[in-house]
């Protein structure tokens, strides 16, 4: 699911966008592709803030997420970028949260994102 190209965007710096919904709506909070580590199929990004994304995970777990890259070849010209779709989670403890931590000593949480699709959109 995480493909070469994908890898290879998020290698290079970007804003990176998380939708999330409850039944008051859309909630939008943005990070940064060197924010992003991948283990398996699954995303983890530092989350210090987040708090309201966590409150709407806590209703309806789905996310969509985009990342892009002006730096890297895309269908036809430079500049690509994806959509992924998924379930996900805070954590507070645990080996991954560890080492998030290390990375990100700043995070207070682990917005842990397990990616069921992810489709290039440019």
């Amino acid at each position: 699911m995480l493909n070469e190209k994908l890898l290879e965007v998020i290698a290079h710096e970007g804003v990176v966008s998380i939708v999330t919904w409850s039944g008051t709506g859309a909630h939008v909070v943005n990070t940064w592709n060197s924010y992003l580590v991948i283990v398996d199929d699954k995303i983890l990004i530092p989350a210090a803030g987040m708090r309201k994304t966590q409150k709407n995970i806590e209703f309806n777990n789905s996310v969509k997420v985009t990342v892009g890259s002006k730096e890297v070849m895309g269908h036809s010209y430079m500049g690509t970028g994806f959509l992924i779709e998924g379930k996900a989670g805070f954590i507070e403890s645990g080996s991954e949260f560890d080492m998030m931590k290390e990375k990100f000593p700043f995070l207070s949480r682990v917005l842990e994102i397990t990616v069921e699709s992810a489709k290039q959109t440019l």
